[in-house]
């Protein structure tokens, strides 16, 4: 079977990594000649934890094979994945000016009898259209048209892509939906050989994952319609953000209270039917799924008189982390004017490079237009900030400050040496914006710990 990938971006070259580790031959399509020429030198154009490594014993063994040309990708493609991208637009709505794109051009080139399998999050609705355009293109059944979203995490994309929770293929073809069903059966069991441990840094499940992991793939496959395929994966994205904004009112009561929100959340996630995932208090979700999939679905409800007023909710209770921390680090300072601030983060989570939609930066640009002095660090991020400065190290970036604020969890700041910092900085505030540090452990060196809900 030859497998092709349009789109080499996060999604498109992790799963193309993946297949051709797992045996298949991958021929990976983008436009954009940067890509793949890193590609092509068995590297990711993108940090990832591990997938360096996929993607250069990938690339060495001849089995993924980076190409600009269509016709090269598709002709003797059996199954197609179209991987590209589906940014918003200012009213909530997706720009599906990719995804058609993608049809009308690659259409030409499919053989007849191909799977054209869409794992870009698309609105409910839109697969019904790609298979009336294929049919405008290529005639009735000439094409078979699949919904396989994907359900990678970033900073944890190989072990999501391996110890797979769920693989959902939705389509009307049951041929179709069972030759997408069976290449990752192939992928599933690549989790009984090979050890992803050290590529697990920032996989918060991945223990779990192996500990209790159902080697019996069948039970992990859910077959069903275009509709409700393209429904799970926004649905998934939404609830899970919800969740996060329903920890972050929670530990706002409990600033008011006296109440912890860590050992609040530790006993609601005690109940098996709700559990610890996700309800985690701090600075807020952010990144390229959460955002866009909570108001796409909002926005698509709307096109079917709908009104999702919970997750509007959870997009205001979003929206407002950012002045509540800012606010709170004005409380504890007295003022924010001529203060240096040191702030450790940048991406919107740790184990990515990825700056998109970053709570963090809100919040680094929000403490800049207060008047602070604003250092910042990050391990993998590069970018620049207006006003504000962007250090190489932590030391450098503590040095001095009046308050440090963790606004991303990385590793390096978690297990950074606290009795260090003491001497480096001038004040004594370290503000953790996403309650991850050991307050025992800043305290005992004569610093001032203050987190989001916890007392």
């Amino acid at each position: 079977m030859v497998i092709a990938i349009i789109g080499a971006g996060y999604v498109g070259l992790t799963t193309a990594a993946v297949l051709a580790n797992a045996g298949y031959i991958v021929k990976l399509l983008d436009t954009d000649p940067k890509k793949i020429d890193i590609i092509k030198q068995g590297k990711s154009h993108f940090f990832e934890v591990g997938l360096d490594e996929f993607v250069h014993k990938a690339v060495t063994s001849k089995l993924l094979l980076p190409t600009l040309d269509y016709s090269e990708a598709l002709t003797d493609a059996d199954v197609v994945f179209s991987c590209v991208g589906t940014p918003d637009q200012p009213d909530g709505s997706v720009n599906l000016e990719y995804v058609f794109a993608s049809v009308r051009t690659a259409a030409p080139f499919l053989k007849s009898g191909a799977v054209y399998a869409q794992k870009s999050t698309v609105p409910v609705g839109t697969g019904r259209k790609l298979e009336e355009l294929f049919t405008e293109l290529r005639g009735v059944g000439t094409i078979n048209y699949v919904s396989n979203p994907e359900f990678l995490a970033e900073a944890s994309a190989l072990v999501d892509s391996i110890y797979l929770d769920r693989v959902v293929v939705g389509g009307s073809n049951a041929q179709a939906v069972e030759a997408v069903v069976d290449i990752f059966r192939k992928v599933h069991q690549l989790a009984a050989e090979v050890n992803l441990s050290e590529f697990a840094e920032y996989a918060n499940v991945y223990k779990n994952k192996t500990d209790k992991y159902d080697h019996n793939y069948d039970t992990k496959v859910i077959r069903t319609s275009l509709e409700s395929a393209e429904l799970i994966k926004v649905t998934a994205n939404a609830f899970l953000a919800l969740k996060i904004s329903f920890a972050n009112s929670i530990a706002r009561l409990c600033d008011e209270t006296g109440a912890d929100i860590s050992q609040v959340m530790n006993g609601v996630g005690s109940d098996v039917r709700i559990g610890r995932s996700f309800l985690y208090a701090g600075l807020g979700w952010g990144g390229s799924c959460f955002p866009k999939d909570v108001a796409g679905l909002i926005r698509v409800a709307q096109d079917y008189n709908v009104e999702l007023d919970i997750l509007t909710a959870a997009v205001a209770e979003n929206s407002l982390m950012v002045d509540y921390v800012i606010n709170k680090l004005k409380k504890q300072l007295g003022r924010l004017t001529g203060m240096k601030i040191a702030v450790l983060g940048i991406t919107f989570k740790p184990g990515t490079s990825d700056t998109r939609r970053s709570q963090a930066i809100r919040f680094i640009e929000a403490l800049a237009a207060s008047g602070a002095i604003v250092t910042a660090y990050d391990p993998k991020a590069v970018v620049e900030i207006a006003n504000v400065h962007i250090a190489s190290t932590v030391d450098e970036c503590i040095q001095d400050a009046d308050a440090t604020v963790i606004a991303t969890e990385w590793n390096e700041f978690l297990e950074y040496n606290w009795e260090k910092a003491a001497t480096l900085m001038k004040g004594k505030l370290i503000l953790d914006a996403r309650n991850r540090i050991n307050k025992e452990v800043i305290t005992r060196v004569g610093l001032d710990y203050v987190g989001i809900g916890r007392n």
